[in-house]
């Protein structure tokens, strides 16, 4: 498998499987008259899904075996941009290896899986036992990475990454990464906001540099941007938080 950056170069993708090779009939939903095209991205493969439980989705990609559905209506290239993505994430020096293997056996462990769809009538209730995400089509957008980081931003970098996160990294290094007011993330956090805040404050102190007042975003909701944040920053990413 070869990946690509993630910054500016993911909207490849996106031209490529404009050109249809192969068709798979779907026989899992009883519409059989949509088609499953594999798309012709050189990274992934979108196949039909027949995993049990997951009836609603009629088609998938497998990304280091976790795998990524979509409801029917969901647009091919933003299921193979969010592949992109998250392979990104787990082999960023791109040598076809999950770049770190603790992780990765917990999301397994975990059955850790992430889902697109398209409209509020794309429910889905996940199987006992199974973590997932979620993400809504409509808030991938393919062009931000081509128009200078400017627009609607890409929300499958911010999905993908804290599917990771839960499922991965807060259980294999919870002294690091854990979501409680103890761990080293945590502590980093009430440091750049300047108090540990259970709740955004309405006024943060003058030498805070994060200062998310989302009021709906509670303590660990908090800790989980402020990861994002990190990380988006080292990357360049210019995420407005």
């Amino acid at each position: 498998m070869i990946k690509r950056s993630i910054i500016g170069k993911l909207l490849l993708c996106s031209a490529l499987i404009m050109s249809f090779t192969s068709c798979i009939i779907n026989d899992v939903i009883n519409d059989t008259s949509i088609r499953i095209d594999a798309g012709t991205d050189p990274n992934f493969k979108i196949v039909v899904n027949t995993d049990a439980g997951f009836e609603h989705f009629n088609r998938k990609i497998i990304v280091f075996e976790i795998p990524i559905y979509a409801f029917s209506n969901v647009e091919d290239d933003k299921l193979i941009h969010t592949a992109n993505i998250l392979a990104q994430y787990l082999d960023n020096n791109e040598d076809d290896i999950v770049d770190n293997l603790t992780v990765h056996t917990q999301l397994k462990t975990n059955n850790t899986f992430l889902f697109l769809w398209k409209t509020e009538r794309d429910a889905f209730i996940a199987p006992s036992g199974s973590n997932s995400l979620n993400i809504s089509a409509d808030s991938i957008n393919l062009i931000w990475h081509t128009n200078g980081h400017t627009g609607d931003f890409d929300y499958s970098l911010e999905t993908a990454w804290n599917l990771l996160v839960k499922n991965g990294f807060e259980i294999s290094y919870p002294t690091i990464f854990s979501d409680q007011a103890n761990s080293e993330i945590s502590i980093a956090m009430d440091a750049a906001r300047g108090e540990n805040f259970l709740n955004p404050p309405a006024t943060y102190p003058v030498a805070a540099w994060f200062s998310n007042t989302d009021v709906s975003c509670n303590y660990m909701c908090q800790i989980g941007k402020y990861n994002f944040w990190v990380m988006s920053s080292m990357l360049g990413l210019k995420k407005i938080v």
